[in-house]
């Protein structure tokens, strides 16, 4: 089974849960009508489904091949990827200055989904390219927004990130990598990068590398990092291309999934050095290059979403076909459809159920995001901090359930999950990349509990739960007994995660680090959970409100159901695994794992 696009979900989470409509008619978006929306993710889905969507299989068979220093894509990658950019698809959000159309994040994160339901390893390319798009807006020179950003948002050249070296993984400070001042203002770049996405592809005629070095005099550690653009092609001052850069994709990795996206290990400076320029500040360039990674894991966490996605449609329509025993009340001939049984049907409640809950977080998030650079002057910071708290939530709970979602639909086909010729394990094998990079799920929960919980004493978080809880008051006087019923399983939730923010607050104030740090992944996840339940009540109100009883409303109110009774309860077990402390791992040494 082939993916299809779920324009119309995504449109009902993006308005009426994330608040799209609610910002157009506040006019934060003056030249956004419902109207624009509903044709930008019409033809959206459509792409991904007839252009995008077919190219996932060959792209996982063949991968990305790296033959006499050149990396060779998929058959017919180059031409859909070509159509992708004369759809404008890669301006979306850009600066109309130079090419972009300037929409919201809500919209290009909702369009992003689809493009990582129909293939995830397509989509991380131009993912990259807009996080560079962001960096080089917010800190490179005029000349450098001249020389790229009109190319990179029209999707002519693509960008990449290039940080991670083999003794500098998360924590960059051990470094290497160096750049040389030159007489005429340009630096020379001598080093290696590992795991650099599109670091090497015949998609586009050049690649802007965005790479993190040290400068001769730089300090040690992180505070010694600047960042440098480093063409592939030198652009002439006419803007056309000049000679080939000192640089190379010195191997391509040969990975579990995503084959078709070519990981590349970068050398620079075989001979007289790459040249590059410095973006933004000397020693400034990790807080330059965060600006591309915040961007990242956003877009991380929306593939999650796509992967869970595109699993659970797989499953559901295996489900549909295969025939195994007699489910109970089944009363048709012969064995009932496997999605007839109660089991079958738990497992697909808990993909749809997850799934749901991971888009909403981040449409909430891009809906924050959105808000910070546009909305009015006083609620600019209130959002941003709102985006700051929810970056790494929704990042982390949204690739586990893009990891979760897609082994489930594994075990749904049975055996048949397990061979490659059904496309299932093809999902799990893509999805486990995306808990990995981009800052692993273990640093995003650390972030959460030390940087962002922390935040104005607290009241980031606080102001957040009490939204929440406005949903739940809303859910218990909508006048409608199921969606009572949800709210008064969602209040309890939202009691644990209280609790346990409390105690981990207290926990750093008396200096307690180990005990926060034991509990910071259990809590990410309780933290995502209570908001996940929040926002299927809110969903379910919405309908109610509008009186909707079309099929997709009543799923919608039959998943929310499922969520709160089936996988809510587990706030109580991380409330616990929250505030048991460090005492366990503490008395975990190396040696006792040995013995």
């Amino acid at each position: 089974m082939s993916y299809v696009a779920p324009v119309s979900d995504i449109g009902f989470w993006l308005n009426a849960v994330a608040g799209l409509t609610d910002s157009v008619r506040a006019g934060v978006f003056p030249d956004l009508t419902d109207d624009l929306v509903e044709a930008v993710l019409s033809e959206a889905g459509r792409f991904a489904t007839e252009e995008i969507a077919p190219l996932n299989a060959v792209g996982d068979r063949h991968g990305a091949v790296l033959e006499n220093g050149a990396v060779h894509m998929p058959p017919g990658w180059r031409d859909v990827y070509h159509r992708w950019i004369e759809g404008g698809w890669n301006g979306l959000t850009g600066d109309p200055e130079f090419g972009g159309q300037g929409l919201p994040t809500m919209v290009y994160a909702a369009v992003l989904e689809m493009w990582n339901g129909a293939n995830v390893a397509f989509a991380t390319g131009p993912m990259l390219t807009t996080g560079a798009v962001e960096a080089l807006s917010a800190h490179g020179s005029a000349a450098q927004k001249a020389t790229y950003l009109g190319r990179l948002i029209e999707g002519s050249w693509m960008g990449t990130m290039n940080l991670t070296e083999p003794q500098a993984g998360s924590d960059l400070s051990g470094l290497r990598t160096r750049a040389e001042p030159q007489a005429d203002g340009s630096y020379r770049i001598f080093g290696s990068k590992i795991f650099i996405t599109y670091g090497e592809h015949d998609l586009t005629d050049n690649i802007v590398h965005l790479v993190l070095a040290r400068l001769p005099d730089a300090p040690a550690g992180t505070r010694g990092i600047s960042l440098f653009v480093v063409p592939k092609f030198l652009v002439n001052d006419d803007g056309t291309l000049g000679a080939r850069n000192d640089l190379r994709a010195a191997g391509v990795e040969h990975k579990l999934g995503i084959h078709a996206s070519p990981t590349c290990t970068m050398a620079f400076g075989d001979n007289d050095g790459a040249t590059g320029w410095l973006v933004g500040e000397p020693n400034r360039g990790l807080a330059a290059m965060f600006t591309m990674m915040n961007n990242a894991r956003l877009s991380v966490a929306i593939q999650g979403v796509g992967v869970a996605e595109r699993a659970y449609q797989r499953a559901l329509a295996y489900a549909g076909d295969r025939r195994q025993g007699r489910a109970p009340g089944w009363t048709g001939e012969g064995m009932s459809p496997i999605v007839h049984h109660p089991d079958v049907k738990r497992m697909l409640l808990t993909m749809r159920g997850l799934t749901d809950a991971a888009r909403a977080i981040c449409l909430v998030l891009a809906h924050a995001i959105d808000h910070a650079h546009r909305g009015q002057d006083l609620d600019r910071a209130h959002h941003a901090n709102r985006a700051a708290l929810l970056t790494p939530v929704a990042k982390a709970f949204a690739t586990d359930t893009g990891v979760d979602v897609a082994s489930l639909g594994i075990q749904v086909h049975g055996g048949m999950g397990f061979i490659e010729e059904t496309g299932a394990a093809q999902h799990l094998r893509d999805a486990r990349i995306l808990p990995i990079y981009e800052g692993t799920n273990g640093i995003q929960a650390i972030d959460l509990v030390t940087r962002k919980l922390t935040m104005e004493d607290g009241g980031v978080f606080r102001g957040f739960l009490g939204e929440l809880r406005t949903v739940v008051e809303a859910g218990r006087t909508s006048g409608d007994p199921t969606v009572s019923g949800i709210a008064d399983r969602v209040g309890p939730a939202l009691d644990d995660l209280s609790f346990a923010a409390t105690w981990l607050g207290r926990a750093l104030n008396d200096g307690r680090q180990s005990d926060a740090l034991a509990g910071a992944t259990a809590f990410l996840r309780l933290f995502a959970l209570s908001a996940g339940g929040a926002y299927h009540l809110k969903a379910a109100v919405a309908d109610a409100a509008a009186g909707n009883g079309t099929p997709a409303a009543r799923r919608r109110l039959v998943v929310a159901r499922f969520f709160v009774t089936d996988i809510l309860p587990q706030t109580s077990g991380l409330r616990a695994a929250v505030t048991a402390g460090a005492s366990v791992l503490d008395d975990v040494s190396p040696d006792l794992l040995t013995a």
